[in-house]
């Protein structure tokens, strides 16, 4: 029986549907608010939720749950990216770094004072071409 396992397939497979959230949640967090269709948002308000509660507790356990779940690449720096970094140049290394940044800095400190319900889903409209519901999906200000 399948009691207990809920989840929205989206009709993708596990590593297809992870590798797509993953990638939804640091644009949502990179951004603060995307585009998407009502199912893709709805699954994604659940993990998106789950993260600022992680990064809340602002634990080493936590950051390196965070990094797994959102699949960041670490890459090492070289000398130039280094020294552009240490000099407080943000754009000068990787995207991921700057999402773990944001989520453990700014957003854990702006809903450190709420108990849940850190985002927002706003429905659009129907999308031309096959007619899916949009909505926009936003944490919350």
């Amino acid at each position: 029986m399948r009691h207990g396992k809920r989840t929205f397939k989206v009709g993708r497979t596990g590593s297809h549907r992870r590798a797509m959230l993953a990638n939804m949640m640091k644009s949502l967090i990179e951004n603060e608010r995307i585009e998407t269709t009502v199912v893709k948002a709805k699954e994604l308000r659940r993990h998106a939720e789950k993260m600022i509660t992680t990064a809340k507790k602002n634990t080493l356990a936590a950051k390196r749950d965070a990094i797994a779940t959102l699949k960041v690449a670490f890459n090492p720096l070289t000398t130039k990216e280094a020294r552009a970094a240490k000099t407080g140049d943000k754009d000068s290394f990787s995207r991921d770094r700057n999402v773990i940044n944001k989520l453990f800095g700014e957003l854990r400190e702006r809903f450190a004072a709420r108990n849940g319900g850190y985002t927002r889903i706003i429905r659009k409209g129907i999308r031309i071409g096959d007619n899916a519901p949009t909505c926009f999906i936003e944490y919350l200000k």
